[in-house]
């Protein structure tokens, strides 16, 4: 499930506080963040309007930034909404820092996403898409899909297998044994096929090493045979 999330302009717009003052207060731990973007801006969760509204106050009632760190400390800042709330700080990449970590375009990220493949981690208000870290092994694996043989639709297959397993992880007694049972082996059936695959693809390379190598010695005889002709006219 996407979850929603102030980056450090959208935050400024809301609030109408300058961004360099919400950096100042995120630096000195008085404004929490949920973690940073690629280019190490931080991002703000659903709560951050609120909290900004919240610290202005007590500034505006003339408490200095040590006093108010304080206060916040002992009384806290409004609590997030929602239940998917990030546990963790973590590093989030928008769609073109994730494009440019793995070498792509960025219309190929949109277009895994179109297709299912790959889903946001978080958006943020202003409609930017937010991946963590991890999705730069898991698009560099759907590449390496691709080269195996799979089709974008084989490929979203096991994505959404990929993402059932992690839900069963995290989740299991959400689930029942049955379904539990009917999940595993479906997986287990993807796992055989892919294995299949990768052994072809590891005999097909074999066969092309040989020939390339068997060729470059039958070139280099050629060469230099045409070159002895050469020097002979």
């Amino acid at each position: 499930m996407t979850i929603n999330l102030f980056q450090l302009d959208e935050l400024a717009k809301q609030s109408g506080v300058e961004k360099e003052l919400l950096k100042q207060w995120t630096e000195a731990g008085i404004l929490p963040s949920e973690g940073l973007t690629a280019d190490s801006e931080p991002v703000y969760g659903e709560g951050g309007l609120e909290a900004v509204r919240k610290i202005t106050s007590l500034l505006e009632l003339g408490y200095s930034l040590e006093e108010t760190k304080k206060i916040i400390k002992k009384v806290g800042l409004p609590a997030e909404t929602g239940k998917d709330k990030p546990k963790n700080k973590e590093n989030f990449l928008t769609v073109g820092a994730l494009a440019d970590s793995i070498g792509i375009s960025s219309r190929t990220i949109k277009h895994w996403e179109e297709k299912g493949i790959i889903e946001p981690d978080l958006r943020s208000q202003g409609g930017f898409r937010l991946y963590r870290d991890y999705y730069i092994l898991f698009c560099n694996l759907i590449r390496d899909l691709q080269l195996f043989g799979y089709s974008l639709d084989e490929i979203k297959t096991v994505s959404d297998l990929f993402r059932s397993f992690i839900a069963l992880r995290d989740g299991q007694k959400q689930f029942s044994a049955e379904e539990t049972d009917d999940s595993i082996v479906t997986m287990e059936e993807e796992i055989e096929k892919l294995q299949k695959k990768m052994e072809n693809l590891k005999a097909g390379i074999k066969r092309w090493e040989d020939l390339l190598k068997k060729q470059k010695k039958q070139i280099a005889a050629v060469k230099d045979k045409n070159k002895k002709r050469r020097s002979a006219e």
